[in-house]
């Protein structure tokens, strides 16, 4: 029996247990004007690579890996909190709005990372509003 088009949107939703499903890559994001963000910030792309490497390779949680190489003040796991558009850098934005919302245990990731005035980035994104 063929699923309609209301049960396939439900299941790209917030399951009603809190847990969230993850929809496809070419679905389209709904428009946000803040995201809840996490980074890694490193002034040289070698060590942003290894930060990257830990996390894909080893499969290590992003907030701490985010401890271990970040070098600014959002080293409590990597936490920026609540950024609203028009908040963040340029390449920065564009890339934490282009990204779905993920965990720390399962991270969507911008890859490669994203250079800005301040050093390389690997973003991720918990929520959107």
């Amino acid at each position: 029996m063929a699923k309609s088009k209301k049960e396939e949107k439900k299941k790209d939703e917030k399951k009603k247990d809190g847990k969230k499903v993850i929809p496809k890559k070419d679905e389209k994001l709904k428009a946000a004007q803040s995201v809840k963000v996490r980074h890694i910030l490193c002034e040289k792309h070698s060590r942003i690579m290894e930060a990257m490497a830990k996390i894909k390779e080893e499969q290590m949680r992003f907030d701490k890996v985010a401890e271990l190489y970040s070098e600014d003040k959002a080293k409590a796991g990597g936490s920026l909190g609540w950024m609203n558009r028009g908040s963040m850098v340029g390449p920065f934005q564009e890339a934490a709005f282009a990204l779905q919302p993920s965990s720390c245990d399962n991270p969507i990731l911008t890859d490669p990372p994203i250079k800005t005035k301040f050093g390389y980035h690997i973003i991720m994104v918990e929520d959107r509003k």
